[in-house]
């Protein structure tokens, strides 16, 4: 088929002739967001603040590599840094500021990258109504505002967030690896956990600020690759210690985390980012420890996922959380970093940073605005209760490219979303542009059948 493409300069408009039929393009413009967002990945009405605090855990075991060797462990206290979005009182506060992060890799000289922001510093936070809370937790030599887009797109539609930067040693060599590793599969769940708790009482018992804002009965985890195995067993699946990555922590490290697995503490959603630890040769839960899970998840994930392994990993996570009503959002030919800013990056900065933030095929701000769509939908849904969001979740076709939304000749395409009427192509998205992707829905009761390859 010959397609041609026309420039209608007066107008302002591009004619797409196709075999013979023609249909006009409009231009699409959302004042501050790109105009290809769909409909729930656009931000919402409420202005926004930020802090940052530092939040003291007491009763933790750091590991060293002597530790790894004799088991032996002394109790110590952790200060991590953990930055809040929250909605605001409009106008108040300090300007937006960029949000800048000093990268340390190995073997490369650090270097700074900037992401922007829209909520106001030390804002005085909005009264009259109570909102979900929402945790953040990044992958492993991550930060707290690597996500910071998708933390400030909740808070714009009703939640406070709360991103931990975990602050992973960093790794220079291959024994410091090994001990970093470590810690970080020790420390992820529990410093969840006790973010969470510290929240929560905070928000019984504040009379000012963000935590006056917090509903404690509605709560939300989302974790990246490592934070996502932390929320994993956050959200209610044991670990598995008799075998697999953690079986060779130290019994002191084992004991803390499960302590902190019997915390009482409810969560009402998940979302899993390209969640490690479902794969063969690093699978830390059983299916039967995946099956205790009872809580509604959102997975997203790249099929093409060599770093958790999308056929071996995510999807045998998927198909064995039984008693979860679960949904798996899959970006065709992305792998592991479908998520995370789009960061303003130097020419001259490595290939190994750009290798680290972004994707070899999908754009940064597609992934974003589409992860963000998604992700509001199934938390407004299962947070919120409200049944109008489980709409966008409903999608007609599993294959996003099988949905329909016919074009009839000289029709404008002015990036009018798909609603009801459109029952036939997937919600909130834009005639023509519901592409390369999968969504995968079972039920609790149900077990998955993506295919693996074992």
């Amino acid at each position: 088929m010959k397609k041609r493409y026309l420039l209608a300069g007066a107008l302002g408009l591009t004619a797409i002739v196709v075999g013979g039929g023609a249909y006009v393009v409009a231009p699409t413009i959302h004042p501050g967001q790109t105009g290809e967002a769909p409909e729930l990945g656009r931000h919402g009405s409420y202005a926004i603040g930020t802090v940052e605090v530092s939040f003291e855990l007491a009763n933790r075991s750091a590991i060293t590599g002597t530790s790894l060797v004799t088991g032996n462990l002394e109790p110590v206290d952790r200060s991590i840094q953990v930055r809040i979005w929250y909605p605001a009182v409009p106008g108040t506060g300090e300007d937006p500021q960029p949000l800048a992060h000093l990268m340390e890799m190995p073997r490369l000289a650090p270097f700074e990258i900037v992401s922007q922001s829209i909520a106001r510093p030390d804002a005085e936070a909005a009264t009259g109504e109570k909102y979900p809370l929402v945790l953040i937790s990044h992958g492993f030599g991550g930060w707290n505002t690597q996500l910071s887009n998708l933390a400030e797109h909740l808070a714009t539609r009703g939640y406070v967030t709360a991103s931990i930067d975990h602050d992973d040693m960093p790794v220079d060599s291959p024994a410091s690896f090994i001990v970093s590793f470590g810690n970080v599969l020790a420390d992820r769940t529990v410093d969840q956990l006790q973010v969470l708790e510290q929240l929560v009482t905070n928000a019984n018992t504040a009379q000012l600020g963000y935590p006056t804002l917090i509903d404690v009965g509605k709560i939300g985890v989302i974790g990246y690759s490592m934070g996502g195995y932390g929320a994993i067993t956050t959200a209610g699946a044991s670990y598995r210690t008799d075998e697999g990555p953690l079986s060779n922590l130290p019994t002191a490290s084992i004991e803390r985390m499960a302590e902190a697995e019997a915390t009482e503490l409810d969560i009402d959603a998940l979302v899993a980012l390209a969640p490690w630890g479902g794969q063969p040769d690093n699978r830390a839960w059983s299916q039967r420890s995946l099956a205790e899970l009872e809580v509604p998840t959102l997975i997203i994930s790249g099929d093409q996922d060599d770093i958790v392994n999308f056929d071996q990993g995510v999807s045998w996570l998927f198909n064995n959380m039984v008693n979860s009503d679960r949904y798996l959002l899959v970006y065709r030919e992305a792998r592991h970093n479908i998520a995370g800013n789009q960061f303003d990056v130097g020419p001259d900065v490595p290939f190994s940073a750009t290798e680290f933030l972004r994707e070899p095929v999908w754009r940064t701000d597609r992934l974003n605005a589409i992860n963000q769509h998604f992700v509001t939908s199934f938390l407004d849904w299962k947070l919120k209760g409200r049944a109008e969001a489980a709409a966008y979740l409903d999608v007609p076709t599993t294959d996003s490219n099988e949905s329909e939304w016919p074009i009839g000749f000289n029709e404008h395409l002015n990036g009018t979303l798909a609603g009801e009427k459109q029952d036939s192509h997937w919600r909130g998205f834009q005639r023509r542009w519901a592409v390369g992707m999968d969504l995968h829905i079972v039920s609790a009761g149900e077990r998955g059948e993506i295919s693996t390859r074992e």
